[in-house]
């Protein structure tokens, strides 16, 4: 498929891992994108006209033509089936089952360990600090383990699992989680840094970088 007619519309908030990975899968793929920020501190998010957007309250939502969709997983697998040739969503069961694997991992132990863990130190969530930090260290020595021999999460190339896991990942010392016992993580980092049309997220001086 062709690149879009006009820019996909990107709601977000900048600070945002889930916004950024789609504002990073859509460079990887070259699209051009318009972002729209919502104003998160101000609540626009919880109110009207953005909850005919995304009833949840929730970034990311993106347009492209008339469609509006919400969900950063959802809107990976979305833009990889529609305008990434096959390059970034496998097709055969077993291919696509993996990716779903790392789909739920982001939905799962990175939202409630890592990204948990920033938010505590980025937006003062009232949430327990040690029980999302233990979290997130089981879930990278999990990836650890996983990246031993692979370059990516699925083999040689690149994936939307590896765009899904990792803004939070890379930013995890935000909340106060070292990556340094995970060599392999942080290769697997690199590798994605490395990639044509890479951009980042903005850092925030607080936990371990602080």
């Amino acid at each position: 498929m062709t690149a879009p007619a006009h820019p996909i519309k990107l709601y977000r908030v900048l600070l945002s891992g889930h916004s950024h990975r789609v504002a990073l899968f859509l460079s990887l793929l070259g699209l051009p994108f318009e972002p729209v920020d919502v104003d998160f501190a101000g609540g626009e998010h919880k109110r009207l006209p953005f909850l005919q957007l995304n009833r949840f309250g929730q970034v990311p939502v993106i347009q492209d033509g008339d469609l509006t969709l919400a969900d950063s997983n959802a809107i990976l697998v979305y833009l990889a089936s529609r305008y990434g040739q096959g390059r970034w969503l496998p097709t055969d069961p077993v291919g696509l089952a993996q990716v779903q694997r790392w789909l739920s991992a982001a939905a799962g132990p990175l939202a409630y360990g890592p990204c948990a863990a920033r938010l505590i130190k980025v937006f003062n969530a009232p949430l327990n600090a040690d029980e999302v930090i233990a979290r997130a260290h089981g879930l990278f020595t999990v990836l650890d383990a996983e990246l031993e021999g692979r370059r990516f999460l699925l083999g040689e190339a690149p994936s939307i699992a590896d765009v899904a896991l990792y803004t939070y990942t890379s930013h995890a010392p935000e909340g106060g989680v070292s990556l340094q016992p995970y060599p392999q993580v942080r290769a697997w980092l690199a590798r994605i840094e490395a990639l044509p049309g890479f951009i980042p997220m903005r850092r925030t001086a607080v936990g371990l970088q602080a």
